[in-house]
């Protein structure tokens, strides 16, 4: 939670004061997301302004940068040099970094903000490109020329020049690097040396742009980004197009739809947690066992002909294309002392309709299903396995992911399903 510095009274334990001016941007965000009907990365609370299960850095239009890291203290009992290294090693699991090289960022993130961090890590690529030389091509271009250069256009010639016979209206070939990835690059430079506040960093972008002084900027990154082309050529532009896109997509619409524009990089959290489980738990499979993401193999019901209500869990796993376990995560903190009927360990009523309907449609009613939370003093071994009255042969478990082990906790005396052609 945030509270204005002025606010009467003690700070809550769990609340950070910020300067007024900062905390009246907030609450002006929050009011105008909900005004556009967007999805709120920070919303009202009774006492103050709460940030969403977002995280990542924002830049207030004054210059202050929020960092809004993952909620880990409870689960690694940790500090936020460690979140930061967290989140970027759960950035590397989205399929879209999972290329990515964070050099220096472990070690970076203990020392600077993490908005500059990203802007070091994209700096570093983008010398990568310089160092290995900016990629060029041939272009046609039409023009009128004093001397005779390429193929002459005799119907745009005459009817362009024919009281000037000292010009030569040509198309001709001529080796340019104005082409759509260099442009976009160039433009995030530019963006970038507003943004840089590191020394270093400041000093670089300005050597860079005059590396890049002879390519326009990208006057519609959008269409731009469509055009690139990564052939054996570019191989060195890959990485650095990828920061590109990151640093050009910072107004995201999430934080760049209120009056005042700012410069955020933000990720959903249960999109990260999600990534990161299902990356490390498919080291912990067997062999024969395979792990797909996101499946939409069933839908809840037919009508008419149609399939509706797309069934999609965040993991299944397989064998030999037979489903056999199916897993959910969630991002939330749970308490295995509140068993009782009252709070049920924390866990949603609608989590369980969900998963028992994974069960029926990908299990056909028979085999496990789980659910995955981040493992606490609170939970830190499997709780009691549930069981679906009506569905006998179909349990559930609540399992705890470690964060600092990067591996899911599994009951004791967990099987895994034999392989049928071993041996």
């Amino acid at each position: 939670m945030i509270v204005p510095a002025s606010s009467p009274g003690p700070t809550p334990g769990d609340a950070h004061a910020v300067p007024d001016e900062l905390y009246a941007w907030l609450e002006g965000q929050s009011l105008d997301l909900i005004d556009r009907k967007l999805p709120p990365w920070v919303r009202r609370c009774r006492h103050g302004v709460q940030v969403t299960s977002h995280v990542g850095v924002v830049r207030a239009p004054s210059g202050l940068q929020i960092e809004i890291l993952p909620k880990i203290g409870k689960a690694l009992d940790a500090g936020a040099s460690e979140a930061r290294g967290l989140l970027l090693r759960m950035l590397r699991c989205l399929q879209q970094f999972s290329h990515l090289r964070f050099g220096n960022a472990q070690l970076a993130a203990d020392n600077m903000p993490l908005l500059d961090v990203f802007v070091g890590e994209f700096l570093r690529t983008v010398v990568a490109v310089a160092r290995s030389g900016i990629r060029g091509q041939y272009q046609t271009r039409e023009d009128d020329l004093p001397a005779l250069r390429g193929r002459l256009l005799v119907a745009q010639h005459l009817r362009r020049n024919l009281v000037r016979a000292d010009r030569f209206h040509t198309a001709h070939d001529e080796f340019s690097t104005n082409r759509p990835e260099n442009r976009l690059i160039h433009t995030a430079l530019r963006k970038v040396l507003g943004t840089a506040r590191v020394a270093n960093h400041q000093r670089l972008v300005r050597e860079l742009l005059a590396v890049f002084a002879e390519v326009p900027v990208s006057h519609d990154p959008d269409q731009d980004m469509q055009r690139v082309q990564l052939d054996r050529n570019m191989r060195t532009y890959r990485e650095a197009l990828d920061w590109t896109r990151l640093i050009l997509q910072a107004l995201s619409p999430t934080s760049a739809m209120g009056v005042q524009r700012a410069t955020s990089l933000l990720f959903p959290m249960e999109r990260l947690f999600e990534a990161y489980v299902a990356k490390h738990f498919q080291k912990q499979l067997p062999e024969h066992l395979a792990l797909d993401t996101q499946v939409r193999r069933h839908h809840l019901v037919h009508h008419g002909g149609a399939k509706w209500f797309e069934l999609r869990p965040d993991m299944v796993v397989s064998q030999r294309s037979t489903d056999v376990l199916v897993l959910d995560t969630k991002w939330k903190l749970l308490d295995a002392g509140q068993n009782n009927g009252t709070n049920k360990y924390g866990l949603q009523q609608d989590d369980f309709y969900q998963l028992h309907a994974y069960g029926r449609s990908y299990l056909g009613g028979r085999g496990v299903v789980a659910l995955v939370y981040p493992r606490t003093d609170k939970l830190d071994r499997p709780l009691p396995v549930f069981d679906f009255p009506g569905s006998e042969g179909l349990q559930l478990w609540v399992l705890p992911f470690c964060l600092k082990q990067a591996e899911v906790l599994l009951p004791q005396g967990w099987e895994w399903p034999e392989d049928g052609l071993a041996g």
